[in-house]
């Protein structure tokens, strides 16, 4: 007897453990909203990683632009042996004149150019640096939008499965209890074999489904892990019971179009391209300008073998002015660079032109798509209103013999469907608007 309670304490003991246990386990899964797998993405997704040391590279671009402003200095020297000095004074075919000097030689010095005038260019080529660099995070905030796009859309295909999942087990639950009724009228002879394994085979079907719909909510989770820049397998829940709506921006479709004007970077993009190809064409009128630097340089030379008298002393010697280039050959050669320059500039303006048809069209586009989603809610919240009542119609005529048991499935099946149409026409919904706001450059 003894022996009989401490086994029982025991047994009571582990199911309490085990409890607590499933409990935090339960508690240790992650519940995540959408705002926070935004917010994760955005932080460690590895595409927009690879897209930020894009804009570092960038700003390094653009900071060694600068750099070329600072003047060139160099330091050098050198150590040589020299052959015989030789001087013909009377022609190369004449007797030589053996100079003295010494065997070997060396030179230190240094050389010093600052650049005055030069068209522009350098300082115009940080400018341009600058335009790319503003571009680059352009297409961060470009790239961003659609990972946040694309998140959205995992994240309420998982909301469509889940809700799926939840209608299913529902039904099965239901098909259990009504299988169970149907097999004690068969038992007493009100209903046929036939009801009995229809209400079967049903069941296999959603039990089916429930199978493929849990393979289905592991892959989007999977998904969602890999753009929020996780391992796939990590657990985590999302919340979704909760009905949210869109919010509402503007009130009519042109106040849309004004903020995707505004906002887009795939337009800023476009707009900064024609600045970006101004500045090339100035930048190749600019080679037609005449340069302008200050030079400085001294050197100390062993032996001096340069200017006449020559010594076998150590020697220094310095020039200090200004130089002036001027390129004859560009006044020729970059008549067609020139040429090709400003082409390229006109297709970026015509192509800026297109890309704002393009927006003022996506934005329509969404929006229109946004209000058909929001008229489906409507309509599969009628239908699961009208296809409730006429499943217990039949469900309550069936019972009383005056219906057949397909018209009570098919009833049902209707219902379910009504259903499934209601969460994919919500979650289309919040889609559409996502998009919307998405294409807007404001998500």
């Amino acid at each position: 007897m003894k022996h009989y309670n401490l086994t029982a304490w025991f047994s009571m003991v582990a199911v309490i453990c085990s409890q607590q246990v499933q409990s935090q386990i339960s508690d240790s899964t992650e519940l995540l909203t959408l705002e926070k797998i935004w917010n994760i993405s955005t932080l460690h997704n590895r595409q927009l990683k690879l897209s930020v040391l894009n804009r570092k590279e960038s700003k390094l671009e653009t900071d060694e632009a600068r750099d070329q402003l600072l003047p060139e200095l160099s330091v050098g020297g050198d150590f040589r042996f020299n052959s015989k000095f030789l001087v013909y004074e009377n022609g190369l075919f004449s007797s030589p004149q053996n100079v003295s000097v010494s065997r070997y030689g060396y030179s230190a010095g240094y050389y010093l150019n600052l650049n005055l005038y030069s068209g522009g260019k350098e300082k115009r080529n940080i400018k341009i640096k600058q335009e790319k660099e503003t571009i680059k995070q352009y297409e961060f905030d470009l790239q961003k939008n659609n990972i946040k796009y694309n998140a959205a859309v995992v994240y309420y295909d998982l909301y469509k499965f889940l809700q799926f999942r939840t209608f299913i087990s529902a039904e099965i639950s239901a098909e259990k209890k009504q299988l169970t009724l149907t097999e004690n009228l068969y038992k007493n002879g009100v209903v046929m074999k036939s009801d009995v394994l229809r209400i079967s085979v049903k069941l296999s079907q959603l039990e089916l489904s429930l199978s493929d719909m849990e393979k289905k909510i592991d892959l989007a989770r999977q998904r969602l892990n890999i753009l929020m820049g996780r391992e796939s397998n990590i657990p985590f829940d999302i919340s979704y019971q909760n009905r949210v709506g869109p919010e509402i921006i503007a009130e009519n479709r042109s106040e849309y179009v004004d903020i995707a004007l505004s906002n887009s970077p795939q337009y800023k993009i476009a707009n900064r391209n024609i600045i970006l190809s101004d500045m090339n064409t100035k930048q190749i009128r600019a080679g037609l300008l005449p340069k302008v630097s200050l030079y400085s340089k001294y050197n100390y030379t062993f032996p001096q073998i340069s200017f006449y008298p020559y010594s076998n002393d150590l020697w220094g010697f310095g020039q200090t002015g200004i130089q002036v280039q001027f390129s004859i050959d560009n006044l020729y050669k970059s008549r067609h660079s020139i040429a090709r320059a400003q082409n390229i500039s006109e297709q970026q303006k015509e192509k800026a032109v297109i890309k704002k048809d393009e927006l003022t069209l996506q934005v329509n586009e969404a929006y229109l798509q946004e209000q058909q989603a929001a008229e489906r809610v409507e309509m599969a919240e009628k239908n699961i209103e009208k296809s409730s009542e006429t499943v217990r119609v039949i469900r309550n005529s069936y019972l009383n013999q005056e219906s057949l048991l397909t018209d009570l499935l098919d009833a049902e099946n209707i219902l379910l469907e009504a259903k499934f149409n209601l969460a994919t026409a919500r979650a289309e919904l919040n889609l559409s608007h996502i998009r919307l706001m998405a294409i807007m450059g404001i998500l």
